[in-house]
C-alpha cells in the first residue's frame, strides 16, 4: 500500500485546491463532482453491469439476504447494538468495480432496455439507480445481474476511456491533466481543502487505484480545458464534455457504452 501511494504521489503530486475554481464557476457546487455543460459537445459513458451466463435469477438480492437472515447463515448488520437491517438490499454497490470473473458477461444497457421495455435512461433523468425499474423486484436486482456501481467507473471502462482521451488529445499521453476527488470519497473528509492532483494523461491508469479513495476520480480534465469528465458520486455514468470528434469516438467505440442525453447535455 505504501509503495502504491509513493508511486501515485510521484506521478500525480498534489495540486492547489484553487485549480478547481474554473469548474466551480462553470458548474456550480462540486461536493459530489463538477458536472460540466457541453464544451461544446457532451456524452454520457455508462458504468458497466454484468449478467451471469445462466441469466438473471428469479430470486432478488433482497430476498436472498432475508432468507439468509432467517436461517442464520447471514448475520444482521448492526452498529453499537442497533439493528441496521432496514430498507431494501438492492444489490447495488458504491465505488470501484470490475468484471466479476468466469461465468459472467457484460450486459449492455441497450440490451437490458430492449428486454425490459424500459428506456436506457428515462427522459429528464441522469444514469442512476432510478433506471430499469422493470428489471427489479420491489426495488431489488435479480441475483444473476451485477448492476452498475455509483460514483465510479468500472476499471475496464476507465482504462478504455483514458485510451480514447489520449487518442483525441494533441499531446497524447504527455497531455497535462488534473484530477479531483470529491470530499465524500476520501478517507478524511475535508470540504475546505479540495483534493486535486496533477499529472500526465499517460499515467492516468494509476489514479483508479488511489489508496485514499475507493473510486475513480470525480473529475479529470486536460490542462488546456479542451475536455473534462465528471463521475458524480450519486450516478451510474460519467459525463464527458469536449469537442464533437471526441464525443463521436466515444459513441462509436466498441468497448465503451455511451449515450447522448439531450436533457442533460
Amino acid at each position: 500500500m505504501l509503495e502504491e501511494s509513493n508511486l501515485l504521489s510521484g506521478l500525480w503530486p498534489l495540486a492547489p485546491s484553487d485549480a478547481t475554481d474554473w469548474l466551480l464557476e462553470l458548474c456550480g457546487d462540486g461536493v459530489t463532482g463538477f458536472i460540466p455543460p457541453a464544451m461544446p459537445d457532451a456524452v454520457w459513458v455508462l458504468n458497466a453491469m454484468y449478467e451471469h451466463e445462466q441469466g438473471p435469477a428469479e430470486v432478488s438480492y433482497h430476498e436472498y439476504r432475508q432468507a439468509g437472515l432467517a436461517d442464520g447463515s447471514v448475520q444482521p448488520a448492526t452498529l453499537a447494538g442497533i439493528d441496521l437491517e432496514v430498507g431494501i438490499a438492492t444489490g447495488g454497490g458504491l465505488g470501484r468495480a470490475e468484471h466479476p470473473g468466469s461465468g459472467w458477461r457484460r450486459l449492455r444497457w441497450a440490451e437490458l432496455a430492449r428486454r425490459t421495455g424500459d428506456p436506457v435512461v428515462p427522459e429528464g433523468r441522469q444514469p442512476s439507480n432510478g433506471c430499469f425499474p422493470s428489471a427489479k423486484k420491489e426495488g431489488s436486482w435479480p441475483l444473476g445481474i451485477v448492476p452498475p456501481t455509483e460514483g465510479s467507473l468500472d476499471r475496464e471502462t476507465w482504462d478504455r476511456l483514458i485510451a480514447v482521451l489520449t487518442e483525441h488529445s494533441p499531446a497524447g499521453p504527455d497531455t497535462p491533466c488534473l484530477a479531483y476527488y470529491n470530499p465524500l470519497m476520501l478517507t478524511v473528509i475535508d470540504v475546505d481543502n479540495l483534493h486535486v492532483q496533477a499529472g500526465r494523461l499517460g499515467d492516468a491508469a494509476i489514479l483508479y487505484d488511489n489508496p485514499e479513495a475507493d473510486f475513480s476520480p470525480s473529475n479529470l480534465w486536460a490542462g488546456d480545458r479542451s475536455w473534462v469528465l465528471c463521475t458524480d458520486y450519486d450516478l451510474w455514468g460519467t459525463k464527458v464534455a469536449g469537442p464533437p470528434a471526441l464525443v463521436e469516438a466515444l459513441l462509436n467505440d466498441p468497448e465503451i457504452e455511451a449515450v447522448r442525453l439531450p436533457w442533460a447535455a
